[in-house]
């Protein structure tokens, strides 16, 4: 089973759009979405009803605060977070559908395991909310903690830097291993990078895909120009959230 893995898309249709025809021409059969599927970006709705399509799909933290009270954002991360809920509230459509799409997020889970492979939006000990940053590596503690909770295989998102912890206290950057990582018998968290909102560096969009114990990590290039422009038409949404997303940052 090659199973197309991907976090973050945070309401951006193209980049997700783009992310799915490269999945799909890899010979993805199994779809895996890590949360945050909204805010930020400018098409929530036809976000959610992509991934609506997926196989399994998990809360993330941005989620969560279009459903409830929004805790611990920025301020332009919360102003878009009020704008998504809107949408969410009015839709685009008839009310069965409004009432699919909020019921759809409300049901999500925190985390999914099956055969050993464990996937969550921040971590394994708080699946929701918790960052784990490349340089966390120097962090015996929380690795140590976080690493407890996992039973083999860890796929999270949240921080938008892909890329590979290993039980040795590594961060394996996808370009120093050639994009490519086998899983063995030791344990691993494998962060897939962000679909939407890239924050490496490379603009590009990331996603991850599992092909038996080999993870791929896949960056795709989308129209952004056309996102951005999205995002400066609407007042509620920082142009900030526009411009970074030249940079991957």
């Amino acid at each position: 089973m090659k199973r197309a893995i991907l976090s973050d898309i945070h309401g951006n249709l193209e980049a997700l759009t783009a992310v799915l025809a490269d999945a799909e021409g890899c010979g993805a059969t199994q779809w895996i979405c890590l949360g945050d599927l909204i805010g930020y970006g400018p098409n929530p709705l036809e976000c959610i009803d992509l991934v609506m399509q997926f196989d399994i799909c998990v809360l993330g933290n941005h989620d969560l605060g279009a459903l409830f009270d929004p805790e611990g954002f920025s301020s332009g991360a919360e102003r878009a977070i009020f704008w998504t809920r809107r949408q969410l509230e009015e839709g685009t459509g008839d009310p069965e559908t409004v009432r699919r799409r909020l019921d759809f997020l409300a049901e999500l889970p925190r985390h999914h395991s099956e055969d050993g492979l464990m996937f969550v939006h921040g971590s394994a000990r708080n699946p929701i909310n918790e960052y784990i940053f490349p340089e966390d590596v120097y962090n015996s503690r929380k690795i140590d903690k976080i690493f407890g909770v996992v039973q083999r295989r860890c796929f999270q998102g949240h921080t938008h830097v892909p890329g590979v912890f290993t039980r040795d206290k590594r961060f394996l950057c996808p370009p120093d291993i050639n994009n490519q990582f086998v899983l063995g018998e030791d344990k691993a968290m494998i962060n897939v990078g962000s679909v939407g909102q890239p924050r490496d560096g490379d603009p590009r969009s990331c996603y991850v895909l599992l092909d038996d114990d080999v993870v791929q990590f896949r960056r795709v290039e989308y129209p952004l120009e056309k996102t951005i422009a999205k995002i400066y038409a609407i007042p509620e949404l920082d142009n900030f959230l526009g411009d970074r997303l030249r940079e991957g940052r």
